[in-house]
This record gives structure tokens, C-alpha cells and sequence, in this order.
């Protein structure tokens, strides 16, 4: 059963969907593990070209397994995942992963560990140090290219990360509470700086995080899943002036009514499952 409607000023109708082709489409996937956990339950939710949709819920939804299986990495017990309008059965062309660490190569510099974007990408060698150039400066890191992974802080390590799927250039970014494990501060800039950089290619993004705060000032849309066996309970679309300033927007009366709303949906989710 999807969309259970808690707040009906802010949650985003479902006749909405069909607008355009969406570039992911889940179709009442269902997932468990080993027989015995039911991790996701008839679960559809689809992603637009260059949208940019944040995944919220309680721990244990299957918020992280639903990247899973969108990049091939585990395949559903039931219903199907397309990428485009074609099956997926392995990792699709064009999709990138960022996970909560940033697996940055220890043994090689920064500008090293951006070349392998660049190589996985089909850059030929003679390109790939002006093009590692013009990442570093995109992402503010042009004294660095030397070091490595060891000697920076996380909130830089999680630049190189973010440098080195930028290299890749993937058509839809699949990202897993890339900035969790950051401080308060510096999370807040991490997020800043990916929106820059969404606003200017604009491509698909899913980002999954426990932060309800951080996908309302990020997202287009919030995607709000119940607890285990996960569903989607309700979708709010962000309706909030871009270009936005991520730290600005959370001064505005309707980024707070989203936070509530989102939060009493959460919450009422976790008095269920108690």
C-alpha cells in the first residue's frame, strides 16, 4: 500500500508522477534477505531527469537497500527496477554511488584518486590532468592534488569522493548519506557545495539520509518511507525558491512546516513499529 497522505497541503499527488519519462522507475518492488527479513514491501517510486529526491524513514527501512537494487547491486524478490525504460539485471551505464565513507584509495594522492573517475569514465590519458585540474577547482581543493587521503579532514576526503564521481560524470547519482558522518558545520557547507554543483548540470540525484533537514533544504521532493518491512508512507514536493542557499532556506516558515510534517510522519512510524 503507497502513499498514505498525513498532510495534504504538502504531500505531493500522485497524479504528478506521469509528467515525464523518469529516468529510474520502481514497480512494487519487494525485497528480503535470506527468506526470513522482509526488508522492502511493494515499494513503486520513480525519479525525474535532473531531480534532485531525498529518501527519509526510520532505520531499517530498506532506504539503503533501494540504491541497491536501483545500481544492480542486489536484484528484487518481486516487481522489477528500470533505468530509463530498461530492466535493470546489472549495474546500469551512467550511475555513480557515493557512500557515507568516502573509500578513497589510501595509497594514492588526491589527484590520483580522482584519475580513477577519469579512467572508469574513458578519458584518454593525455586529458585527464587538465581535467583533474579543473575539478580541484571546482570543488576548492587546487593546493591538495599531493596528498593524501591521511592528511585531510573528513569534510575534504568527502570532496575528493565527490570529485571523483563528478569525474565519472554519471547520468544519476545515487548517494547514501554521503555527509553522516560529518560535523554539524561542515555537513551544512558539504551540502551547499553539492547543490552548487547540481545546479549546474543538473543531474538525477536519490539521497538517502536520517537528516530531515538537510533533504527539505536540498530536495525537490522528499520520499517518506514507513518502518520494516519498508513502503513508501508519503512524498512532499519541495516547494521552496531556487537557487537555493542551503543555510538560509531553514530561516523560512514553509522549510519548517516541511520539517514538521516530515518529522510527525516519521515519528508516527516509529510509535507503530513500537
Amino acid at each position: 500500500m503507497n502513499a498514505i497522505v498525513s498532510d495534504p497541503e504538502l504531500v505531493r499527488q500522485a497524479s504528478l508522477h506521469a509528467i515525464a519519462a523518469p529516468a529510474v522507475e520502481i514497480r512494487n518492488a519487494a525485497m528480503d534477505y535470506g527468506g526470513t527479513v522482509l526488508a522492502l514491501a511493494d515499494v513503486s517510486l520513480t525519479l525525474r531527469e535532473g531531480e534532485f529526491l531525498s529518501i527519509v524513514g526510520p532505520s531499517g527501512c530498506g532506504k539503503s537497500t533501494l540504491l541497491k537494487l536501483i545500481s544492480g547491486l542486489a536484484a528484487p524478490a518481486a516487481g522489477e527496477v528500470l533505468v530509463r525504460g530498461q530492466r535493470v539485471t546489472e549495474t546500469p551505464p551512467g550511475i555513480g554511488f557515493m557512500f557515507q565513507r568516502d573509500v578513497l584509495l589510501p595509497w594514492a594522492t588526491v589527484r590520483e584518486n580522482i584519475a580513477v573517475g577519469l579512467e572508469c569514465a574513458g578519458h584518454p590519458a593525455g586529458t585527464r590532468e587538465q581535467r583533474v585540474d579543473e575539478l580541484l577547482k571546482l570543488i576548492g581543493l587546487e593546493q591538495f592534488g599531493g596528498y593524501y587521503p591521511r592528511a585531510l579532514s573528513g569534510g575534504m576526503r568527502q570532496r575528493v569522493a565527490l570529485c571523483r564521481i563528478l569525474a565519472y560524470s554519471p547520468d544519476i547519482y545515487l548517494m547514501d548519506e554521503p555527509f553522516g558522518a560529518l560535523d554539524a558545520q561542515t555537513k551544512l557547507l558539504m551540502g551547499q557545495e553539492l547543490l552548487s554543483i547540481w545546479s549546474r548540470f543538473r543531474k538525477g540525484i536519490i539521497f538517502v539520509t536520517h537528516d530531515i533537514e538537510e533533504a527539505v533544504s536540498l530536495s525537490d521532493r522528499v520520499v517518506v518511507m514507513t518502518g520494516r518491512p519498508g513502503r513508501i508512507k508519503s512524498e512532499y514536493d519541495i516547494d521552496l525558491p531556487r537557487p537555493r542557499d542551503s543555510r538560509h532556506v531553514r530561516k523560512l516558515p514553509a522549510f519548517h512546516r516541511y520539517v514538521d510534517a516530515i518529522w510527525n510522519d516519521i515519528m508516527s512510524e516509529s510509535v507503530r513499529a513500537a
